[in-house]
């Protein structure tokens, strides 16, 4: 699975080595598939999860600002698209038949773990270039994916099968290969076909590293309603 979403994201996954594991295979994601996930945990994670894509809606419009091509800007403002019509909407619907009105979900109060995550990923754009910003968020973009494309393949339950085929499903796998593909052409732009020799790959992965771990929080602070 680590070619499954082209070239530079393979190599900063394997960077990230055993935190990207950690984050791919929690016992969060772990319970969706079979189904052992609490249901409070899942809505608390839901109401978390809204907040925290209002903020990387605003980052990847960030990325429009950032880009250098018409190219970049067309996926980052695709994937903007996909966030605030498509993900968003999936957690408003599933919160409203749980009884938790749009209201009460913008007015989720936002926890730590979601705070760090976020602004983690707004400063990598705000101090930094698309590459910096790209970093921060692929790690939740192509993480989502590669869960859905697992559990879609593993799942033992249908207690979550409407979350499972939203990732695993071909529109957000359609998301996943454009920013995939947009990560391997912005690194080529910037750095060259050499980039890994480039002073800034190794500050590239530790971000990508860190996002990384930051969603293992995130998954952990939603076993903790």
């Amino acid at each position: 699975m680590s070619d499954l979403y082209g070239r530079v994201f393979a190599l900063m996954r394997d960077q990230a080595n055993e935190a990207w594991r950690d984050y791919t295979h929690h016992a969060f994601v772990e319970g969706l598939k079979d189904g052992t996930l609490p249901r409070d945990a899942f809505l608390h994670y839901l109401r978390q999860d809204y907040i925290f894509l209002i903020h990387f809606s605003r980052a990847w419009a960030l990325a429009v600002v950032k880009s250098e091509t018409h190219a970049e800007m067309l996926t980052a403002v695709g994937t903007v698209n996909a966030l605030v019509a498509e993900e968003m909407k999936l957690h408003i619907g599933i919160c409203e038949a749980a009884g938790i009105s749009q209201e009460e979900l913008f007015a989720t109060a936002e926890r730590p773990e979601n705070l760090a995550y976020t602004r983690f990923v707004l400063e990598a754009g705000y101090s930094g270039d698309l590459l910096d910003l790209l970093a921060a968020l692929v790690p939740c973009v192509l993480g989502y994916g590669e869960i859905g494309t697992r559990l879609a393949a593993e799942s033992t339950s249908d207690d979550y099968a409407y979350w499972i085929a939203t990732y695993g499903g071909e529109n957000y796998q359609g998301v996943c290969k454009a920013v995939a593909d947009m990560l391997d052409a912005a690194l080529i732009h910037r750095l060259g076909e050499d980039f890994t020799a480039s002073p800034r790959w190794d500050r590239l992965c530790d971000k990508f590293r860190i996002a990384t771990e930051l969603e293992v929080n995130f998954w952990q602070m939603g076993l903790t309603p």
